[in-house]
């Protein structure tokens, strides 16, 4: 009998088979490491799309050694990956050269102003700026102009999402919900633009480039003989469209509503709301598609927000790599310990969290700053301000949403890598002044995927009928009033101040050195 539902989340760090029930618990699970990029030049971030693959492959092998489940107990599987990671492929569906991971910084060289009515317009609204930081940041313009034999040899320009989806189906196919980047797509109408749109004037993508989408929870497609083989997955079980990542992550953590204010702290640590009302949370730059079919996610950002605990890890916590090695234990689960050596408030030390230029952070010159030193601060204390730093920030990100959608956030559900710090879960509470709720799944992201695949095969009528049976809160963490008093200080008179103040000292720092470009 096929009982269970399959999720694939190929993230950044991580490649992860989880298969779910039909109440939304985890009954097997197989996890695979990536390493999330190479690069070859600074600021580039690549990784040949066969590693992708070939890690997928290696994560089936985990699943079905384990015994837990077997193959004809699946009834569908769902695929929700990073998010505008791109992949250049011939006539035959082979890869040109390594996937550019969507933490690369490289930029086009911009073109001659556009002329016309459209030149016309865009001055006339302003939106020059806009404009040319979409066509330096789009990567399909960047190969036009660098790797134009590679360019001129692209039959297909795609997501990872995509690029998987045809090893697995043999279709070229793709979900509305996984298109996130600079590309031709109609954020509102959640489909490609139209030929007359002005996208495919300032890409160097054209329409034939792309796949075809569908819908999330709608099929795309059934697992071949070849990937039957290879995965160990029935052939032709149905394939069915998720959504991205943070999409998915959103739903599965039962953020269907827009009063719910859905916080990852992920490698880009974002907090989301779901709402079917397109809303612009930064004006010019458009709500992302949600897991929900005709809904969108008002996303605000910290690019590489959690990846910043990676670099605290590599660089300053040898002694924990260590211990946990010696205990057969992850190094994060020992830095609750760290947290808890120092008061919140870090003795005054104060992180602003802008360590790699983003899409919806204040500017682009911004840059990551500690301030408040003083010989009292030891390790454990920029490590604290490093979280409380990404939780200011994801607070101002919370009032953002609430001023643009004129919507209360009441509920605050917070997943990703972070979230299984009762610490760090303790902290967040404390800096919103509100509960923090942690989902009872760890899989949040694989779980949404999950969910989309459940209401795919008619296993629920809708996704209000999903998310009630297979999403519920875990553990609460209450804030503690004094403490949410002093951070409320601190992040009104001390945090929401430090950008304005620094910006010219960013942009000096800039002119002089080049950095950021």
């Amino acid at each position: 009998m096929s009982e269970y539902v399959l999720a694939i989340d190929n993230g950044t760090q991580s490649v992860r088979v989880l298969v779910f029930d039909r109440h939304g618990n985890e009954v097997a699970k197989s996890k695979v490491e990536l390493e999330a990029y190479v690069s070859a030049h600074p600021g580039w971030a690549e990784q040949q799309p066969d590693y992708y693959w070939q890690a997928l492959q290696q994560a089936f092998a985990g699943l079905w050694s384990q015994g837990l489940v077997a193959p004809e107990q699946i009834a569908g599987v769902a695929l929700t990956t990073q998010r505008y990671t791109m992949i250049n492929l011939d006539e035959h569906f082979q890869p040109l050269r390594p996937a550019i991971v969507w933490m690369d910084q490289r930029k086009a060289t911009p073109e001659r102003p556009l002329g016309g009515l459209w030149g016309l317009l865009t001055r006339l609204l302003r939106l020059t700026p806009v404009i040319n930081d979409m066509r330096a940041k789009a990567r399909d313009n960047w190969l036009q102009q660098h790797e134009p034999d590679v360019w001129r040899r692209t039959r297909y320009y795609v997501n990872l999402s995509a690029y998987l989806t045809h090893r697995l189906t043999g279709q070229l196919r793709d979900s509305a919900g996984s298109i996130v980047g600079y590309l031709p797509y109609d954020y509102r109408r959640q489909c490609w633009a139209k030929k007359s749109d002005l996208k495919w004037k300032l890409l160097a993508a054209t329409p034939e480039m792309m796949p075809e989408l569908v819908q999330p929870g709608e099929p795309l497609g059934a697992i071949t003989a070849d990937a039957a083989r290879l995965t160990g997955l029935p052939e032709g079980l149905p394939l069915i469209a998720a959504a991205s990542d943070k999409a998915c992550e959103v739903l599965g953590a039962g953020g269907s509503d827009p009063h719910i204010g859905c916080l990852s702290y992920g490698t880009t640590a974002t907090i989301n709301t779901t709402t079917s009302r397109y809303l612009e949370t930064i004006p010019f730059i458009p709500p992302y598609t949600a897991a929900v079919p005709g809904h969108y996610n008002t996303e605000m950002m910290v690019y590489r927000g959690f990846w910043m605990v990676s670099w605290f890890k590599q660089e300053f916590a040898h002694y924990e790599q260590r211990k946990a090695a010696e205990q057969g234990v992850p190094a994060e689960q020992l830095f609750d310990d760290l947290l808890n050596q120092v008061p919140a408030g870090s003795m005054g030390l104060m992180m602003q969290p802008y360590w790699s230029p983003g899409v919806r952070q204040p500017g682009p010159e911004g840059k990551g700053a500690l301030i408040g030193f003083g010989d009292v601060h030891k390790r454990a204390h920029v490590y604290r301000a490093i979280l409380e730093g990404l939780a200011y920030e994801l607070r101002q990100g919370k009032e953002q949403i609430e001023k643009r959608s004129k919507v209360p956030i009441t509920r605050l559900r917070v997943s990703g890598g972070g979230s299984q710090s009762d610490a760090a879960m303790q902290l967040t509470a404390d800096i919103f002044g509100m509960s923090a709720e942690r989902p009872h799944t760890f899989e949040a992201s694989g779980l949404g995927a999950a969910i989309n695949c459940a209401v795919g095969l008619g296993w629920y009528g809708d996704y209000r009928q999903a998310t009630d049976a297979m999403t519920r809160v875990g553990q609460v963490f209450e804030p503690h009033l004094p403490t949410v008093r002093l951070y409320d200080r601190l992040y009104r008179e001390v945090y929401q101040q430090m950008y304005k103040r620094m910006q010219p000292l960013y942009r000096a720092i800039r002119d002089i050195t080049g950095y950021p470009d």
